[in-house]
């Protein structure tokens, strides 16, 4: 087991240093920093003494070095449009997105599992094909498009949810939270289920799926012959069979959540990091775009690393191949 952590942090630690090496490059092919943070009228020493305090007159290899080191303590320089710490612009967006993602993850989880293992189990009853359907629906319509109708029917129509920010907080050091307040829970509540609809249905679809092809192996037949409850059968030996590949694909999603939120935060105005980020690119805040970047690939290999060590845990095979390597 400790070898098997050590292997996947070195593995962790190189598509990190891959990723800097990407955002690194960021700064070096999208024009000159100093010209979009200084005026026209700085005089020729204030650009050479800004380019001095940044670092840009040492070598390459150095830059990348120094920029490594900083992004290791999670300081990522200037932003090119406020002029302030990018890592206080990501303490201050980044609780807004995190409370997002969470709820939406909660919420795929919570209700696509159990949905796949109904439909999986009841495949031709009513209730399996209208949840099929509507999975359809889920997975076919674009993300943009489902946040505008929710908009349109609960907070136009029916005016019963708020249609945009986060609604009240209350700060906790340097994290402020929507969980706390009414008006928070309910600004969350539309963006989150547009996040999570996606997920959602893929999470369904892939747990019935799996339902499908467990509940024909021999070693299920093998359990109904030997009179096992449905309940046993079904839980106990089924749907367990199925949670390393789903496990897989919710890893995968929870990050994509992180990743993809730009769109859902940009119709619900949320002020997260997915609004930042689109303010960055329309800029060319080039510290603040290496720095999304930075911190997406840190969530992924975060993410992964724990899918790994869920599968250590749920499959035994993984365990009994090890121990077995090791004698």
């Amino acid at each position: 087991m400790f070898a098997f952590v050590i292997q996947r942090l070195f593995q962790a630690i190189l598509v990190m240093l891959v990723v800097a090496f990407v955002s690194f490059s960021l700064f070096q092919f999208v024009g000159d920093p100093v010209n979009n943070m200084v005026g026209q009228d700085a005089t020729e020493e204030q650009r050479e003494a800004l380019r001095e305090r940044l670092g840009l007159n040492d070598s390459i290899p150095v830059q990348f070095m120094n920029f490594v080191g900083n992004a290791a303590q999670f300081q990522f320089g200037l932003s090119y449009r406020l002029g302030v710490p990018v890592e206080d612009i990501i303490a201050q967006r980044l609780p807004a997105t995190i409370e997002l993602v969470l709820v939406s993850a909660i919420i795929a989880l919570a209700v696509g599992v159990p949905m796949g293992v109904y439909t999986g189990l009841n495949r031709n009853s009513p209730i399996s094909k209208l949840f099929l359907t509507v999975s359809l629906i889920g997975i076919s319509l674009p993300t943009f498009l489902i946040g505008i109708l929710l908009i349109l029917i609960f907070g136009v129509w029916l005016s019963w949810l708020p249609t945009f920010g986060r609604g009240g907080t209350i700060d906790f050091g340097w994290w402020e939270t929507s969980f706390l307040t009414v008006q928070g829970w309910r600004s969350l509540i539309l963006p989150s289920i547009t996040l999570a609809l996606f997920q959602l249905t893929l999470i369904m679809r892939l747990v019935r799926a799996e339902m499908l092809e467990v509940l024909r192996t021999d070693y299920v037949k093998f359990a109904r012959a030997r009179g096992l409850s449905n309940r046993a059968i079904n839980f106990g030996h089924a749907l367990k069979n199925t949670l390393v590949p789903v496990i897989t694909i919710i890893g995968l999603q929870i990050g994509s959540l992180l990743a993809f939120s730009i769109i859902t935060e940009t119709v619900f105005a949320w002020p997260g990091m997915g609004l930042l980020i689109i303010q960055a690119i329309q800029f060319a805040d080039i510290p603040v775009m290496s720095s999304y970047l930075v911190l997406i690939a840190l969530f992924f290999v975060i993410i992964n690393l724990i899918v790994d060590l869920l599968y250590y845990v749920v499959d035994p095979r993984l365990r009994v191949e090890r121990g077995g390597g090791g004698h």
